[in-house]
């Protein structure tokens, strides 16, 4: 099993307090011989549609003195996470956690901006000290 991001437990507690309910941690999906693990999955009664929405979450913290090469690591996954929901839980909408600091400084970066936009990444904005969901960004 992978070690588990430092800001996890912080994501955990944000998503429970927004009402989501964790149904796996982590999500284990197997593809023939290939092994993932996504960090989070999650649902939520949506009561007002009367319908359930179901999510999986990368939760990555960006403490690396380089945060390019932590996007690198975190892009690669996130792609490969999406393909493998699309191949075995096509109902389940992938985000990458991303602590608001990161998101303020780097994520505001021409270059990341684009690449969020080109390969269609969900974010989820998370406070690792208040432990809350700050926003999401589809």
């Amino acid at each position: 099993m992978a070690a588990k991001d430092l800001f996890h437990n912080a994501v955990k507690q944000g998503l429970l307090k927004d009402d989501w309910v964790i149904t796996a941690d982590p999500l284990k999906i197997k593809i023939e011989g290939v092994k993932l693990e996504v960090d989070l999955a999650a649902e939520k009664i949506i009561a007002a549609q009367k319908a359930e929405r179901k999510i999986a979450v990368e939760i990555k913290s960006f403490l690396n003195t380089s945060a390019i090469t932590d996007f690198h690591i975190a892009l690669g996954q996130f792609l490969n996470y999406r393909l493998a929901l699309q191949m075995s839980e096509s109902d389940r909408t992938l985000y990458l956690a991303v602590p608001v600091d990161t998101f303020e400084s780097f994520f505001q970066e021409k270059f990341t901006q684009e690449a969020v936009k080109f390969y269609q990444v969900k974010l989820l904005i998370y406070d690792p000290t208040e432990e809350v969901i700050i926003e999401w960004k589809n």
